[in-house]
């Protein structure tokens, strides 16, 4: 009796690992092993193909040293960060509000400002190169026709103008999905509180910063996060918008004077083009995951105080 009820204990203390086991092959196979791998790739001198040469932190050092293109394209990722998380985060909240109190029309709003987050990014890229066109783009033709413009005007050979295109790109791209994930956030907030709000005679825009934006404090921070992280990684829209140019105007170089390189394009052209230097790129990507991190825990540390 006594060893059947143990034999059952063993059998029930077995399963939860049973159960954990492909996540934990999964992650050991496809996630921790690519890691730590691609960091001993970055202290060695290798194209992908030959013997590798061990150098230590001689990749590590070069960036830091040698390589002002590697700092021209992580200000450039900064700035379009910068440009664009707080407008994307902050106009999309605006926008759930405003689809949070529309009345039978609000899931056809709904539907059609989550769409072009469902585009693929390589579309997004040729509508927006095509739009800048300056010979055939739509904004300069209505510019002219208007008189706001005297003549067409090249906006993608402009540094500022290249940055200000991208930041449209990205909130564009991204404002549905925000508003989605902040109207999701909403509709967990009482009714009976904006109900009190009416009664004492709050303004919608009153109700919308005393009420609306502390409840969704969370939210904020988790998108303000994520954004972050994914404005460091930026990558598709930079380089989709000059997907129509060749290689030497763009593709080897983020645009005229390097205005749109990012530090993932630039990680791209290091690891993948003809002359590949897949070691340097591989620390290219570590300098920027430990700037990320430092980046991240400021920001959640930011986060935690002000909500304390």
């Amino acid at each position: 009796m006594e060893k059947g009820k143990y034999k059952a204990k063993a059998n029930r203390s077995i399963w939860p690992y049973v159960f954990c086991a492909p996540f934990i092959i999964c992650f050991l196979l496809f996630t921790l092993y690519p890691t730590l791998y691609s960091f001993e790739v970055s202290m060695n001198d290798w194209n992908g193909f030959g013997d590798k040469v061990f150098i230590g932190l001689g990749n590590y050092i070069h960036i830091f040293t040698k390589d002002p293109q590697y700092w021209k394209a992580f200000v450039n990722t900064v700035i379009l960060m910068v440009l664009s998380t707080p407008s994307t985060v902050f106009l999309g909240l605006v926008l759930a509000y405003v689809l949070y109190n529309l009345g039978k029309s609000k899931r056809f709003f709904q539907t059609t400002t989550f769409y072009p987050y469902v585009i693929t990014p390589v579309a997004v890229g040729f509508i927006f190169s095509y739009m800048f066109d300056w010979k055939t783009g739509f904004i300069n033709k209505l510019l002219v026709a208007t008189g706001a413009l005297g003549s067409e005007y090249n906006w993608l050979q402009n540094g500022i103008a290249i940055k200000m295109i991208i930041v449209l790109m990205i909130l564009w791209r991204y404002l549905g999905y925000y508003a989605m994930l902040f109207l999701a956030s909403m509709t967990s907030i009482s009714p009976e509180i904006y109900d009190a709000a009416k009664v004492d005679g709050a303004t919608p825009v009153v109700t919308f910063w005393k009420i609306t934006v502390p409840m969704l404090k969370n939210t904020i921070s988790f998108l303000a996060i994520t954004s972050v992280i994914g404005g460091l990684k930026m990558f598709e829209e930079p380089m989709l918008l000059f997907s129509g140019w060749s290689n030497a105007q763009a593709g080897a170089s983020g645009g005229p004077g390097n205005a749109a390189l990012t530090v993932m394009w630039k990680f791209y052209n290091d690891a993948y083009k003809i002359d590949s230097k897949l070691g340097y790129a591989a620390a290219e990507s570590y300098v920027l995951f430990f700037i990320t991190i430092i980046i991240t825990a400021i920001l959640q540390r930011m986060t935690r105080e002000k909500a304390e």
